[in-house]
């Protein structure tokens, strides 16, 4: 984005009266010496003009305006073109092409502002001199003779301080101006310059606030009614009065119909037409904040928060809007539950991933966005328990020497670590013997999991899950299999794609694509997976996790498809956890407080948080085919490291 886009005038300002109006106030002065002294101010004020553009060396340079951006708001869309929201510093706008604009409105706006637009340099020495005369015989600055090119360079580049001395400047920079500039593009830009009234700058915005609609299609009559706005926008405004709104809008018409720009049935048509009105849509919250808040951090994040709010961007999600409000229906309905079976306060945050794109469908981060715009799915890193296992299990198959029916023992065991000894527990208290290791991760047992991160290295486990995406603190210590970090429910769903599309991963993102307001891409994340894990031992540790499903802690989340999960549960029930998929979408679910204090006494992840999961993906995967994982045998099996 253009570092030009600077030129931001702060506050609405209330203008001078417009050099069409016909002169009030001027007491005892006769028409004819009136139209002498306003010819002779008239001629004074353009010679002294002209001397003035040289004397004025320190105004600002006007060629800035060739490359021009003002501040324009930036929207965000749902995956199918549906806006969700829009976000903007104080100037709510959005630039249109003047063949983009109704003729009606420009034709209004000049009526009313500037009628000799396409006949004068800059300034109207007639309006001016006018303006003198008035000013004169009133004793100070009562009128303007503004141009709308010097209403353009005011808005621009002058204060709004009402004085002799600004108005040369504003006169000199208008002469200035039209040099180098042509008058449609003057027009253009003060078009989608003006403030109109309740944060709209521009007339594309004001059109959509005030009448709903594109400025391509206004009306005569809605063009009359925004062009008597341009004085005293929130005083005319027809939220705030529409009698006022109609009284001005019958002045502009009046304009029109005297300088034939429109005739008399088109008057007493527009007049008569109702009006419509939208509704103020500057600084509206979003309908779904959890994915707007997204977007805004990592747009923030890539491109700087100024061009975010004054860089006019057009943001295409990956998020399908109806689906993510069946995601927030789904956890709003679940918390209730929860709460009935004794788990208060407690908060739920959802992500569903594609693991083929690793494009996010839904991102719920908490109970209601309403009460909380905390995003529990991105922003709180809390301890996975025995979610945290199938990278330990994956770490052991990728260096060849284990697989899914390979025998681990679970017997007591006790280990030096730091100044005394950890003697690990399962969560039932008891011992199994030997098994396989699909069966330990089946039933969850914490004795072989970390039996077999000791035999492998816990750095090489922390290695596979920084390749996996997981930046927490990690120690290589022995209870490090067991899930005592911290991570979020973003960072689990991701992880767990990266397994079911068989090591192929790509940056996890909410944004599908971002363009300027012109259509040129800014960034374009169509998805450029890249081989980070071993093909075969990420197929081997879904296989296994399909038996968590068919015969273990996860049956609750068992669904009429092929699907593979692992429970979660920490040991004081602080967090519980559901982290499951299939080949076409991966889901996770965590439920705990905000205070991190205990659920409930033995709140487990396969109890409650798996029906959950079971819930939402039935919904989420209505009219999805059903496909099979890819079998490990379909994959070479890496040699023993």
């Amino acid at each position: 984005m253009s570092s030009s886009r600077t030129f931001e005038n702060k506050q609405p300002q209330r203008r001078a009266s417009s050099g069409f109006e016909f002169l009030k106030g001027v007491g005892q002065v006769t028409g004819g010496t009136l139209l002498s002294i306003t010819m002779l101010a008239s001629s004074i004020v353009a010679g002294g003009l002209v001397g003035l553009a040289i004397s004025f060396r320190n105004l600002p340079d006007v060629r800035q305006l060739r490359n021009f951006f003002p501040s324009e708001t930036t929207y965000i869309y749902d995956v199918k073109g549906k806006l969700l929201t829009s976000i903007h510093g104080e100037a709510n706008r959005e630039v249109v092409p003047l063949d983009r604009i109704s003729p009606n409105l420009k034709r209004a706006v000049l009526a009313s502002e500037d009628s000799h637009f396409y006949d004068h340099h800059g300034i109207n020495p007639t309006g001016v001199g006018r303006a003198v005369v008035v000013n004169a015989v009133a004793g100070g600055v009562k009128e303007g003779g503004s141009t709308v090119t010097m209403q353009l360079v005011k808005n621009l580049f002058l204060s709004r301080k009402r004085a002799f001395t600004r108005k040369l400047a504003e006169g000199v920079l208008a002469i200035r101006l039209e040099q180098i500039l042509t008058k449609d593009q003057i027009l253009e830009m003060y078009l989608n310059q003006v403030y109109w009234g309740h944060n709209n700058y521009g007339v594309q915005t004001a059109a959509r606030s005030y009448f709903n609609k594109s400025a391509e299609y206004l009306s005569l009559g809605e063009s009359a009614m925004m062009a008597g706005l341009i004085q005293a926008p929130e005083e005319f405004s027809p939220f705030a009065s529409m009698k006022l709104a109609k009284q001005k809008q019958k002045e502009v018409l009046g304009r029109m119909l005297e300088l034939s720009w429109i005739n008399q049935s088109e008057y007493d048509s527009a007049l008569k037409q109702e009006i419509k009105l939208g509704r103020i849509k500057s600084f509206q919250g979003s309908a779904l904040p959890y994915v707007t808040n997204t977007v805004a951090q990592e747009l923030a994040k890539k491109f700087g928060r100024e061009t975010l709010l004054k860089g006019g961007m057009r943001v295409q999600t990956t998020v399908d809007a109806n689906f993510q409000m069946m995601a927030e229906e789904t956890v709003s309905k679940w918390h209730k539950s929860l709460l009935g079976q004794g788990l208060s306060k407690n908060q739920i945050a959802l992500v569903a991933i594609d693991p083929r794109t690793h494009f996010i469908k839904a991102l719920v981060g908490g109970v209601d966005p309403k009460t909380s715009e905390f995003n529990r799915a991105t922003q709180s890193q809390r301890q996975p328990g025995s979610s945290f296992k199938p990278f330990v299990y994956y770490a052991a198959f990728a260096t060849g020497k284990y697989g899914p029916d390979s025998t681990v023992i679970d017997s007591p065991v006790s280990y030096q670590d730091g100044s005394g000894r950890y003697s690990p527990r399962n969560y039932d208290g008891g011992f199994s013997g030997p098994m396989p290791i699909r069966t330990a991760l089946a039933q969850s047992r914490n004795i072989p999991v970390i039996k077999i991160g000791k035999a492998v290295g816990m750095n090489r486990v922390i290695e596979t899950c920084r390749t996996l995406g997981i930046m927490s603190p990690m120690e290589p210590v022995t209870s490090l299999p067991l899930g005592a970090i911290g991570v979020t429910p973003l960072e689990m769903a991701s992880a767990y794609a990266t397994f079911a599309n068989y090591g192929w991963q790509s940056p996890p993102t909410v944004i599908a694509r971002v363009t300027d307001s012109s259509g040129n891409v800014l960034l374009d994340n169509t998805p450029k997976p890249q081989l980070v894990l071993d093909p075969w031992a990420s197929a081997a540790i879904i296989d296994v996790m399909r038996t968590v499903v068919t015969n273990g802690t996860g049956k609750g989340a068992a669904i009429a498809r092929p699907s593979a999960g692992k429970t979660g549960t920490t040991s004081s029930e602080k967090d519980i956890w559901y982290v499951g998929t299939v080949p076409q979408l991966t889901t996770a679910v965590w439920v705990g407080r905000d205070d991190n204090r205990q659920l409930a006494s033995r709140a487990t992840g396969g109890g409650m948080v798996a029906p959950i999961w079971k819930d939402f993906m039935e919904k989420a995967l209505k009219n999805v085919p059903v496909e099979n994982f890819k079998s490990p045998s379909q994959f070479s099996r890496p040699k023993s490291q």
